[in-house]
């Protein structure tokens, strides 16, 4: 419930005939949000001129606002498309140091790992995907990234602070002094952070990169680079009129794009702390997955799952990984072909994910979701996705 006494999903405008529980892959955005961003459409449209002569000073506002909320300085922060942006921010800057040898983990986000590969094979470098059980703690991650370190070379080391694939927390600041150490540069991928951790920015991390449109619920194509070491000369993806200013400074000139969605960043923020607290909705998105452990994982044990609420070693309040009936083997394609089918065929929308040929589903909570989506996926959505698993129908191929 809002704190005047509205039911949480009537911030939303979601499609009512479907059980929304994926807001981790792409969010969704407050109504109110979304007016707030018409207004800023509707300013640049009325007097473009106006509008992109002084943007560049007005972005600088935004970052201080967004900074702010973040508990980061403004100087240390920059405004990107999204977080894969900013790495790809991360790894342009290194491309002229020569040979870099890259660590990643194999549960990183795919499309970031790609451009780890990419910075080392231009640079003549290597990159090396180190493998780490599902359900490993915290302190046996730290040994096995300790090991490679101390044994092989590495400049950089990339690191998710919550995966994707497998919903779980890494320790990123651990990792971090733990490479630095060694002397390698630290790449945190926070994606899944603001909003949904209390205090998300790993201020150990050289650059530290996470996506506001998540569990923050700004519009999409907004997120958040932060440097923390002084030292990294970081420039925007596409050269603009702030070539030749100063970091953070040099950001702030984007050209003739609509970043109408920046300026609604910190207003999604503070929407949410107004409508709910951003305790109460940590607090919802926790107790949410706890009776999907319950209730689903239930389902998934009647469908034939032994083994149905997957231990992923450290997890992640407002997310839950859990494996698939059947047996067949997975890949990302695959698994990923199930979602659109399986929200046709249920009513209710979910994340596939895939590890080391293991396919999972992914549910995550934000506050519209209701203990009647959970009830409704366990005792609706699972029975169908036992008896279809294994149909062709969900591969991509066969479409």
């Amino acid at each position: 419930m809002t704190r005047d006494g509205r039911e949480a999903p009537a911030l939303w405008d979601l499609d009512a005939d479907y059980r929304h529980l994926n807001h981790g892959s792409f969010g969704a955005v407050p109504t109110a949000v979304l007016a707030h961003q018409v207004e800023q459409r509707e300013q640049m449209e009325r007097n473009p001129v106006r509008w992109f002569s002084t943007l560049a000073s007005r972005i600088g506002g935004l970052r201080a606002d967004v900074a702010a909320r973040l508990d980061v300085p403004a100087a240390d922060l920059v405004l990107v498309a999204n977080a894969s942006a900013g790495a790809s921010i991360m790894f342009r800057t290194l491309a002229g140091r020569g040979p870099v040898h890259v660590l990643v983990t194999d549960h990183g986000y795919g499309a970031v790992s790609m451009g780890a590969e990419r910075l080392a094979r231009e640079t003549g470098g290597t990159c090396t995907t180190l493998p780490i059980p599902l359900d490993a703690s915290d302190a046996e991650v730290e040994a096995l990234v300790g090991r490679h370190l101390a044994s092989r070379q590495t400049d950089l080391l990339v690191i998710d602070q919550v995966t994707s694939a497998t919903a779980r927390r890494l320790p990123a600041a651990e990792l971090t002094r733990l490479a630095h150490r060694h002397g390698a540069l630290v790449l945190v991928d926070g994606a899944h952070a603001p909003g949904a951790l209390e205090d998300p920015v790993v201020r150990e991390a050289d650059v530290w990169i996470g996506n506001l449109h998540k569990f923050w619920c700004a519009p999409r194509g907004t997120a958040v680079l932060v440097r923390n070491n002084p030292d990294l000369d970081l420039f925007p993806l596409v050269d603009s009129w702030g070539g030749h200013e100063p970091f953070p400074d040099r950001f702030d000139h984007q050209g003739t794009v609509d970043i109408t969605a920046w300026f609604s960043a910190a207003f999604a923020h503070d929407h949410l702390a107004e409508q709910f607290g951003w305790d109460a909705i940590r607090r919802h998105g926790a107790q949410l997955m706890q009776r999907a452990e319950q209730e689903i994982g239930a389902a998934l044990q009647a469908a034939g799952v032994a083994d149905p609420v997957a231990d992923v070693g450290h997890g992640f309040g407002p997310m839950r990984l859990f494996r698939l009936p059947g047996t067949r083997a997975w890949d990302h394609d695959s698994v990923d072909a199930l979602r659109v089918p399986f929200m046709d065929a249920t009513g209710c929308i979910a994340a596939f994910t895939e590890f080391h040929g293991e396919g999972f589903l992914r549910l995550s909570a934000a506050p519209y979701t209701t203990a009647a989506d959970i009830t409704a996926m366990a005792t609706t959505a699972i029975p169908i996705l036992a008896g279809l698993t294994g149909h062709r129908t969900f591969e991509r191929t066969a479409s």
